[in-house]
Formats: C-alpha cells, structure tokens, sequence
C-alpha cells in the first residue's frame, strides 16, 4: 500500500476527521540525507473535532502517535496543518 494513503487511513481511524489531505513531497528533497534513508516527506492538512481544547503542539504529538512506527522508517518529515471545525 502506498505510503500517502497508509498515512490517510492511520489519521481517519483515530481522528474521524471532516477533512484530510495528505501530500506526498518526497520527489522535492531527492539527495536529502533523510530521504537516502528510505524516509518521505509529507504534508497533512487535518480537520477534526478532536483537536478541540488542545495547543498546536499537542495535535502534532497526537498525529505523531497516531503514525507510531511509520515516524521512525516510512516518515522522515512531516508537515501539519492540524484544525478543529471551527477554526475554518
């Protein structure tokens, strides 16, 4: 399965979110030391009720937790853009 929609499905299944994209940007850091190594760079704009209550900092631990070992091997950076309904 490809890694984008690995990524999406983890996110759905612990977020149930409104909306979700999930951009694969490896092909812009080809030679980056990171991406030697096998890791993509991602982009996830998310939108969930479940962030409500909780820090930019905090989402981010959430989504990083949510990916669990995909973080260490599969994701080598990972942009968030992590909102609640009514923040749009």
């Amino acid at each position: 399965m490809e890694r984008v929609t690995l990524i999406e499905n983890r996110l759905r299944e612990a977020f149930t979110p409104q909306k979700i994209e999930v951009r694969d940007d490896s092909r812009l850091h080809a030679g980056h030391e990171g991406a030697k190594s096998g890791g993509g760079h991602f982009a996830v704009t998310i939108v969930s009720p479940t962030f409500q209550g909780k820090n930019p900092v905090q989402r981010h631990q959430m989504i990083y937790q949510a990916l669990g070992d995909m973080m260490k091997k599969e994701i080598h950076a990972l942009s968030i853009q992590a909102f609640t309904p009514d923040e749009l």
